[in-house]
């Protein structure tokens, strides 16, 4: 075990609490921010299944799905859990990532401090890991929970590893491997941690050293114990890999030829690097370049491999050089851009792990090159103090730009040139807040840089369509399914176009396509039931509304869709369940009372209706239909405590009134309320102005009701006048 710091330490449990106490005042204006439209809306606010908070069926989902372009379950899990707890309010979202956040500080710090046996180089690392700006996408975004997720099973198999190290045993090396096959399930970049255990075995562990007798074998020894790690990241790899070509986040070699790839590849590691020690002009995302320069890359590849091959020099003497490099660069090789999923150059995210190598190499390397004397004890504190400060300083900047969509995006555009993904997402918000000339105009600059980018494709066709400009956005919208023909939302966009410019069976095809790519698409499964219900085809659009708010149980509209449906097929109390969790999501709805009380009065249940009848009448005091029905009840109803004739006739007066027209229907109910109030010489004359009207409308059965209620009239005013 390495000597402990020189100066007097501190305890590692103040220290500890130190580092909370930093971190979650730092975050704490987490809180207060809102969900951004890029991935949040696929992570939580327009994913059905997570919206719906932690149930067994959700859990199936999230192990079988590779949604998103990913397979990582437990992150799935993550989220569903906050809806559980927090439903679709950002601040618990928020506060989860920051509580890991504040989680993985504590447990690197622990992790430092009792294999390097130092107490304040440990505590400096988990300072710089809590504080650096690069870090503020992985805790301030809440789609990227696999990050900070991720990244705490990491450590803890870090620890169980250590454990392990010092006293091997069975238990202890299980643990490991769960552990990190825990990690696996948050996020596939911690595929790298089995080379990372090898690093950690040359220092701080001191498993083996150069000076060591028989040391291939020792070696072998230890690259044979990672075995079962190796293929748990063999395995991890190869699905993500499927899962990401299957839903076309793979870029194939003829649109990322691999010299580009390369040459990213030896600038990425450059500009992280830079931006470490540099953090400025940080952004959500960092637009490719058309082309680097031959003459940078080479130097930039000469400077990487110099400093291996120095850090590889000093091992000896400086362990922690070689390690905390070589963590750095093995740790992005999953996300370097050699297999080139997504669009960005490089992201700030990707450096949550690696960083932390180079935060040991540069602490470490501080401490010893400043070793002894006055430059130990006053000049390399001051030194750290001043970059944490400017680390503190830097972040804290750097979080008030993921505020919202606006700060964030706007930000973005500023910082870097020709960024299509912020104008896009720009855009989208300006759409949201009903600016579209500003959202259109965003858009088609997006478009202008990037022609190839089918959401931003999408998103002018819909900022176009709310324009009611549809034939400009079905362009658009078809341009962007040509781009990416395995995107359902693309299709289903689509499809809602062409529907709204009244091409249905073109729209059922791509609401159908989309299925066939998500079968738990709930929009599109109502959209598509809408269309079949149109061409007559009930049984097939019931099936798909059934589906639809199975899917999405918060989507009151469909409820509601689906209850009309059945009403109109009789299944009246099937309506009456759609119509009631329509009212328990939006219940200031009147239409919804309304037809909730139709689908009761026809099930017998008189006073239910009444009382939803009168509900409706409460939120629309002008709804001829309620005021109709109603009356009709109360005028007609077999029990004779519910009827109430001089209530009916108000009601059914008003009813009346508000048409402006004489209807042979409201005066049938008219009539009907007049008698029940005992005026029967007006409910006479009624009868027969309703019979007329509808004999001339050619409503037979109508007029035919009302010769009947014109004797009834007729027989009950004289049985009152009597002899």
């Amino acid at each position: 075990m390495p000597p402990a710091d020189l100066t007097r330490a501190p305890s590692r449990r103040l220290i500890g609490l130190i580092l909370i106490a930093l971190t979650l005042a730092l975050y704490g204006p987490v809180a207060n921010h809102g969900f951004i439209n890029f991935d949040d809306d696929q992570y939580v606010t327009g994913n059905f299944h997570v919206k719906a908070g932690l149930t067994w069926s959700g859990i199936v989902w999230a192990f079988q799905s590779g949604y998103a372009d990913n397979w990582h379950p437990l992150t799935w899990i993550s989220h569903m859990l906050d809806c559980q707890l927090y439903g679709l309010n950002p601040a618990g979202h928020h506060l989860t990532n920051l509580l890991l956040h504040v989680a993985n500080t504590v447990l690197l710090f622990l992790f430092l401090s009792q294999t390097t046996g130092t107490t304040w180089r440990s505590g400096f690392v988990a300072a710089l890991f809590a504080c650096h700006p690069l870090h503020v996408e992985s805790v301030a975004w809440v789609a990227e929970r696999k990050d900070v997720l991720s990244t705490f099973f990491w450590l803890l198999t870090l620890l169980a590893y250590a454990h392990y190290a010092k006293k091997p045993g069975a238990k202890t090396y299980l643990l490991t491997l769960s552990l990190f096959a825990l990690g696996l399930m948050c996020k596939p970049m911690v595929v790298t941690l089995p080379f990372v255990l090898l690093l950690l075995d040359f220092w701080p562990l001191n498993r083996f050293s150069p000076n060591a007798p028989r040391l291939a074998k020792s070696i072998g020894n230890l690259v044979f114990e990672k075995t079962p790690f190796l293929v748990l990241s063999l395995a991890s790899s190869t699905v993500t890999f499927l899962v990401q070509r299957a839903g076309g986040a793979v870029s194939s070699l003829d649109s990322v030829p691999l010299s580009f790839r390369l040459a990213n590849t030896t600038m990425s590691y450059l500009r992280y690097l830079f931006k470490t020690f540099v953090p400025v002009d940080l952004a959500v995302f960092y637009p490719p370049p058309t082309h680097w320069p031959l003459g940078l890359v080479i130097a930039s590849g000469l400077f990487l491999l110099a400093c291996s091959v120095l850090f590889v020099w000093f091992a000896r003497r400086h362990p922690y050089l070689l390690v905390g490099w070589f963590w750095y660069l093995g740790t992005l090789i999953p996300v370097i851009g050699l297999v080139q999923v997504g669009r960005q150059a490089m992201a700030d995210r990707y450096m949550y792990i690696p960083g932390i190598g180079l935060f040991i190499a540069i602490v470490w390397g501080v401490n010893a090159l400043w070793c002894g004397g006055w430059q130990r004890k006053w000049l390399a504190p001051a030194v750290g103090i001043l970059a944490l400060a400017g680390c503190l300083m830097a972040t804290w900047i750097q979080l008030k730009y993921w505020q919202n969509n606006m700060t964030l995006f706007f930000h973005a555009r500023a910082v870097t040139a020709n960024n299509y993904v912020a104008d896009c997402h720009l855009g989208e918000a300006f759409e949201e807040t009903g600016q579209f000339g500003k959202a259109v105009a965003l858009l088609q600059e997006a478009s202008r840089i990037n022609p190839n980018y089918a959401r931003g494709e999408s998103e002018l066709g819909a900022a176009l369509a709310s324009q009611g400009k549809l034939p400009e956005a079905i362009v658009h919208f078809q341009k962007a399914v040509r781009l990416r023909p395995k995107d359902a939302v693309l299709h289903y966009n689509l499809g809602t176009a062409l529907l709204n410019r009244g091409q249905p069976d073109e729209a059922a095809a791509q609401f159908s396509t989309a299925l066939q790519l998500n079968p738990d698409f709930a929009e599109a499964h109502r959209n598509l039931a809408m269309v079949l219900l149109k061409q007559g085809k009930t049984a097939e659009a019931l099936a798909h509304f059934s589906k639809a708010v199975k899917l999405n149980p918060d989507d009151a509209e469909a409820h509601f869709d689906y209850g009309l449906v059945l009403l109109d097929n009789n299944r009246l109390a099937e309506a009456a369940v759609q119509f009631s969790q329509e009212l328990a999501l939006s219940p200031y709805q009147p239409m919804g009372h309304y037809r909730l009380a139709e689908a009761l009065f026809r099930q017998y249940e008189s006073r239910k209706a009444i009382a939803e009848f009168w509900q409706a009448l409460r939120l629309a005091p002008n709804f001829p239909e309620a005021l109709n029905e109603l009356a009709w009840i109360l005028a007609t109803d077999p029990d004779p405590k519910l009827r109430s004739g001089a209530v009916a006739v108000h009601l059914a007066e008003r009813a009346c009134a508000l048409t402006h027209s004489q209807v042979a229907a409201l005066l049938t109910t008219l009539g009907a309320a007049y008698a029940e109030a005992g005026r029967f010489p007006e409910a006479i004359a009624t009868a027969q102005k309703a019979r007329d009207l509808a004999s001339a409308a050619g409503q037979k059965d109508l007029a035919d009701n009302n010769e009947q209620f014109l004797k009834l009239y007729q027989s009950r005013q004289a049985y009152h006048s009597g002899p």
